[in-house]
């Protein structure tokens, strides 16, 4: 039987338009290649998402190695700034175009091509798993999260698990995520009274209000960085009033910021200082704020161990790169994984994900297989 090929896998998957929360038969070609090669495929569908389970081996084996995608995409902007079909995964020059061909079409066709090719020539003492979602992109409630809360109702597990996510700024094996910062969103409210400009001792002006709130949290130094952390961030990303005339005193303004954290915080303990200092302001001006927060996901860390270890040495010995462990960049599915097992993240060069002409190498794609299989056989050697 031929190699399983994950350059014409990554081609069928970017030619469904898989823009999140359509799955578009992404999933359906990947049970199509996974079910012939012996893998127990379960789709795991919750509130209109879609999600594949797929375990070759043993239920419950103690030594499981699982990976970790997805197949859905973010839009793909104006068609017309595309210089090649963005669903065509057309090939010139070595690259292969199309929304999803770096992130992360072809990382799912690398760890699928090679977790079948594995177990095809040299079936482990153990089992393979793969969880693949369509709710990265999104919201990710019903992603990787609805997996991994209908593999504990079913008694699967990972030993440990693998995020096939772009992981590497310039080069081909430069870097591992061992870890990722976590993200607060933020959303202030700031309340006052409506009055004429003429006559601003009638009125509450909301603005002054949130210009010093804003002032407040930007300037603060949340850390100065930990071990394995650069420092947190703190970013306003809009103050919005809406207020068309130059003569009136508007009632209402609202802002937003986002935090990028490391392990010094939790959201719990942000969120608290965020209302603590939005009252304050408001103690400060007579104001009144309402603070609405989300908490995408806590920072975590996978410590250097046996994990970043076998890892890094398939890269090095694939790629003739050391990888650097980092904990750089935004989100990703791992954030629910480590609550499951522990996980790292490699991938392909990302420079060009969600980009207008997102493309990735061919040989890079091959290369990743390569390395993926390397990690399987080192993993059950």
């Amino acid at each position: 039987m031929p190699d399983t090929d994950p350059v014409a896998l990554t081609a069928q998957l970017v030619r469904c338009p898989s823009v999140t929360p359509d799955d578009a038969g992404a999933l359906a070609v990947l049970r199509a290649v996974l079910e012939p090669a012996g893998f127990e495929c379960t789709r795991v569908d919750r509130n209109g998402i879609s999600n594949l389970f797929a375990r070759w081996g043993a239920k419950g084996h103690d030594r499981t190695f699982g990976f970790n995608g997805h197949t859905d995409v973010v839009p793909i902007g104006r068609a017309e700034d595309w210089t090649h079909d963005p669903f065509g995964a057309q090939i010139v020059d070595g690259m292969m175009y199309g929304r999803g061909t770096t992130d992360m079409k072809s990382g799912v066709a690398a760890f699928v091509a090679a977790a079948v090719d594995f177990v095809r020539d040299t079936p482990p003492d153990g089992a393979v798993i793969l969880a693949i979602t369509g709710d990265e992109e999104g919201d990710a409630t019903d992603g990787t999260a609805a997996l991994l809360d209908w593999m504990g109702a079913q008694g699967e597990a990972m030993s440990v698990c693998l995020v096939g996510e772009p992981t590497c700024p310039n080069k081909m094996g430069e870097m591992i995520k061992i870890g990722r910062r976590g993200s607060l969103t933020a959303w202030f409210t700031v309340t006052g009274k409506q009055g004429h400009s003429a006559y601003p001792h009638r009125a509450l002006n909301p603005m002054p209000a949130v210009a010093r709130l804003m002032d407040r949290l930007a300037s603060h130094e949340l850390d100065k960085g930990t071990d394995h952390f650069d420092p947190s961030t703190l970013a306003i990303v809009t103050i919005d009033t809406g207020n068309p005339a130059t003569n009136v005193i508007p009632a209402k303004t609202t802002a937003c910021v986002n935090i990028r954290f490391n392990d010094r915080h939790t959201g719990a303990t942000l969120s608290d200082w965020l209302r603590v200092a939005a009252a304050e302001v408001d103690a400060e001006y007579g104001t009144a704020t309402t603070v609405t927060i989300k908490i995408s996901g806590e920072s975590f860390l996978t410590p250097p161990g046996p994990l970043s270890d076998l890892v890094g040495a398939a890269v090095k010995r694939e790629t003739n790169v050391t990888p650097e462990l980092s904990t750089s960049g935004g989100t990703s599915d791992a954030r629910f994984v480590k609550d499951h097992c522990p996980v790292v993240e490699f991938g392909l060069v990302g420079k060009t994900m969600h980009a207008v002409d997102e493309c990735v190498s061919v040989d890079q794609i091959h290369r990743l297989k390569a390395i993926y299989t390397r990690i399987l056989g080192d993993y059950f050697g």
